[in-house]
């Protein structure tokens, strides 16, 4: 088993953030999300969940072992673990990870973590309601994506359960569905534009 893989055991009473995403590849985009996270929610851990692909995505990710390397360079820091376990439970969609996770650890605070061009577009993810009636959900402002994620069809089915920035921490201990909407100093990078340079 190795180092990363230890570090998922779980105690109860932890505050996890679940970040998933192809992560193909990873940037100072997603470092920016995951650490807002960690610090603004006052999080134990965030794991960095690495599907294997993407079903919204047409093209092929890197294979799953370079995803994992690369982002495990990028966040070295403790707090941070990176996790194949969707591709060890042969899954690819949230709601059958989020079941899995919290039927094996039912005394463990688990929060959704994604960007806010994932809110965007969180109402074409399989069963999307049931999910934010599952788990609280962090958005992380990004740029470009704000004004779409807010008039996006789930953030105003979610709309009444919204809470304040303020109360950013106390999200992770309530009852689902409930989010929050978090900004920050924002990264332009994004995953296309370093594959288009990656093959100019």
């Amino acid at each position: 088993m190795s180092r990363a893989f230890k570090s998922e055991l779980l105690h109860d009473d932890m505050k996890v953030g679940i970040y998933g995403g192809s992560f193909d590849p990873v940037h100072r985009a997603h470092r920016h999300v995951a650490s807002t996270a960690l610090k603004r929610l006052d999080l134990d851990r965030v794991w960095w969940m690495v599907s294997p692909g993407n079903p919204l995505k047409a093209h092929a990710p890197a294979p799953l072992e370079d995803r994992v390397a690369a982002i495990q360079t990028m966040m070295p820091e403790p707090g941070h673990v990176v996790s194949t376990l969707e591709k060890r439970l042969d899954t690819r969609t949230t709601i059958d990870l989020i079941r899995h996770l919290q039927a094996r650890h039912p005394r463990v605070h688990f929060v959704w973590i994604m960007g806010a061009d994932g809110l965007a577009s969180f109402h074409r993810w399989k069963h999307w309601q049931a999910i934010a009636h599952r788990i609280p959900i962090c958005v992380i402002a990004r740029p470009g994506s704000a004004m779409k994620a807010r008039l996006s069809p789930a953030a105003r089915f979610l709309s009444q359960t919204r809470k304040p920035d303020t109360q950013a921490k106390t999200l992770v201990l309530g009852t689902p569905p409930g989010w929050t909407y978090l900004t920050e100093p924002l990264h332009a990078e994004a995953s296309r534009l370093l594959r288009a340079n990656a093959t100019s």
